[in-house]
């Protein structure tokens, strides 16, 4: 059903990780689809700012900090290994997720998100995003 799965996280939400990854393994095996991790660094003003003060060393280390991050979690997923991919981006999370997803021809983003509340229902949230702006299917879980 699926060839190719994208799978947005967050690295420092790891309980939210956990509760994606039966829904990725499940599919996956369901349709021998390839699933790419992806995480989006994002790009604060201060850090821009900066540019001139080593930026280009941050962006470095934080890539390779999260990209270690990323390998740990693809070592646990009960996936053929040669099925699984990973990969970093700096910007804004809804547009790179996005950006990928089409770049990648996904047919279906899997995003977890935590239980909404007053903030994410007035800033919304970055499933929201992705399920307003996706032109695939996307499963959220929660």
């Amino acid at each position: 059903m699926y060839k190719s799965i994208l799978v947005p996280i967050d690295i420092l939400e790891k309980v939210l990780t956990a509760k994606v990854i039966p829904h990725i393994e499940y599919l996956a095996k369901q349709s021998n689809a390839k699933v790419h991790f992806f995480h989006v660094l994002p790009v604060a003003s201060a850090i821009v700012n900066a540019y001139s003060f080593g930026f280009e060393e941050f962006e470095d280390q934080a890539t390779k900090k999260t990209e270690q991050w990323l390998a740990e979690i693809i070592a646990s997923v009960n996936i053929p290994k040669e099925q699984l991919s990973y990969s970093v981006a700096f910007g804004s999370p809804r547009d790179e997720i996005i950006n990928i997803a089409q770049e990648l021809d996904v047919d279906l983003i899997v995003i977890g998100s935590r239980r909404p509340n007053i903030s994410t229902h007035l800033l919304g949230s970055n499933a929201a995003s992705v399920v307003r702006y996706a032109k695939m299917s996307v499963l959220v879980v929660r």
